[in-house]
């Protein structure tokens, strides 16, 4: 194999990142409503996905989830 370090970062990416289906279900039990966008992005050096939400109401969320723990780091109600 003529790049043994890329395989080695594919299988820490498979073992630890959350992928983009399981972080809109973590958002979506916050956040209840219609998910409009998800984006992946970093945040002070981590990978989160950014997961915009509109509610019934109307209302937009962003909701940040950290993609390496799924943790919800952070909702925030967007400004009209």
């Amino acid at each position: 194999m003529l790049f043994p370090f890329y395989n080695l970062w594919d299988n820490y990416w498979r073992q630890y990142r959350i992928n983009a289906e399981t972080a809109i279900q973590t958002a979506l039990q916050r956040v209840p409503g219609q998910v409009i966008r998800v984006e992946v992005d970093t945040e002070d050096g981590l990978l989160v996905y950014e997961i915009y939400i509109r509610t019934t109401s109307g209302i937009i969320y962003e909701v940040t989830i950290d993609a390496n723990t799924g943790e919800i780091l952070e909702v925030d109600r967007q400004n009209d």
